[in-house]
């Protein structure tokens, strides 16, 4: 077992600079490593079905290096090798939640598909044979997706899906199966023994030795992070974490108002973040967001996504996106698109010094789809709606 070096003080900037290095908002990013670099580098790209400015799988490296092509996006995360060395750069499976992740991180996720193959329930009835025939039709056919294979769904209801959906995702779970690329938002399936390259395609390492690579490298993507914050980044339970994080390779540190033990990456440590800030529109299942408590914690800034909370009882909007500047989160915009307008439905401004920062990024991101106007229909602070208008004017004109 490692012994941990001495408890290292942090204040709570220098945690902050930590966490904003760790997710790639502090410093030059790597732009020749790209997309790919991205994925890595956070380990976990989450994927969800709301579209307003992109998916939010598109916004997550647009944020770190600025106006990256769409295309460009999706061909990163799926386009294998070269011909000659078929090698997928990702798949798709369940981490934080559906998450892109790196292909070399394949076999740290055998713990998890055996916890699937040992559930004895399952909300979904399998009809006889339907998982069987699913498997035969993917060896026979290729890569497919849910209606391709028989068909999605059994009614209109986004629930009620067929045997085949059921099989698929059932075989998805149990590794047997993998998702390869999204098609209209459709998972193509593929057997895994097709899609992953064969010195990756097993399951031999032991659930200690997964638990140990997945909080190390959840403990590299935070920078510091306490024990819920590292369990919840792969969503790995308290005890998963406490059993492994002695030998893990990160070292115990105090947070000045933390008020809990934190772990933090040693290489983090050994080099005081520094270089230029991003300025940018955050994706509500951005991993820098993705834990209420801990943005609280860090930024002072309480977020919570509201596209599932009824219209009347929303307060910043149904998809308000944190802006983040100077490595603080300054304000809230909830985006649309009108033809070539970005429209701020609504925005939130920490103040009159916030107001440069949220039109620098509402104009990088209108220029990012391509909009060639920004027009801002709601300012909380209503004082703030000229100076935020008289801003994006003078930058557009």
């Amino acid at each position: 077992m490692t012994t941990p070096r001495p408890a290292t003080e942090l204040s709570a900037i220098e945690a902050r600079r930590l966490a904003l290095r760790a997710q790639g908002f502090l410093g030059t990013p790597d732009r020749r490593a790209g997309v790919r670099g991205i994925l890595r580098h956070l380990g976990a790209v989450q994927l969800d079905t709301i579209s307003v400015l992109a998916r939010s799988h598109e916004l997550i490296p647009y944020a770190r290096l600025g106006a990256v092509g769409r295309k460009t996006v999706e061909h990163a995360y799926w386009t294998t090798a070269p011909s000659g060395t078929p090698r997928p750069h990702a798949f798709e499976y369940w981490s934080h939640a559906a998450c892109i992740l790196p292909i070399e991180e394949w076999p740290h996720f055998a713990f998890r598909r055996r916890a699937y193959r040992a559930r004895p329930h399952w909300n979904h009835d399998l009809p006889d044979g339907t998982y069987e025939q699913v498997v035969k039709q993917l060896r026979t056919e290729g890569p497919l997706t849910a209606t391709e294979l028989g068909g999605a769904k059994k009614t209109s209801e986004w629930w009620d899906w067929s045997g085949t959906k059921v099989a698929v995702e059932r075989a998805l779970m149990y590794g047997e199966v993998v998702c390869v690329q999204r098609r209209g938002w459709k998972r193509v399936y593929d057997l895994a023994e097709r899609a992953v390259p064969a010195d990756l395609l097993h399951d031999e390492l032991d659930d200690t030795e997964c638990l140990r690579r997945l909080v190390r490298l959840a403990g590299r993507s935070l920078g510091v992070g306490t024990r819920a914050d590292i369990a919840d980044y792969h969503r790995l339970k308290g005890e998963q974490v406490d059993a492994v994080i002695a030998d893990s390779g990160l070292v115990p540190v105090t947070v000045e108002g933390w008020g809990k033990p934190a772990w933090a990456d040693p290489e983090a440590l050994d080099t005081p973040p520094r270089g230029r800030h991003r300025t940018t529109l955050l994706s509500p299942f951005d991993s820098l967001i993705w834990e209420r408590a801990r943005t609280e914690r860090i930024f002072g800034f309480t977020h919570r996504l509201e596209a599932y909370v009824p219209k009347p009882k929303r307060i910043h909007g149904y998809f308000a996106m944190p802006v983040l500047a100077g490595g603080h989160l300054v304000g809230r915009v909830d985006p649309a698109r009108e033809g070539s307008t970005l429209v701020a439905r609504q925005v939130t401004l920490d103040g009159p010094k916030a107001v440069p920062a949220v039109a620098q990024a509402l104009l990088e991101a209108a220029t990012w789809v391509d909009c060639t106007a920004v027009r801002v229909e709601r300012v909380d602070a209503p004082e703030l709606r000229e100076p935020l208008t008289r801003e994006l004017t003078r930058a557009l004109a």
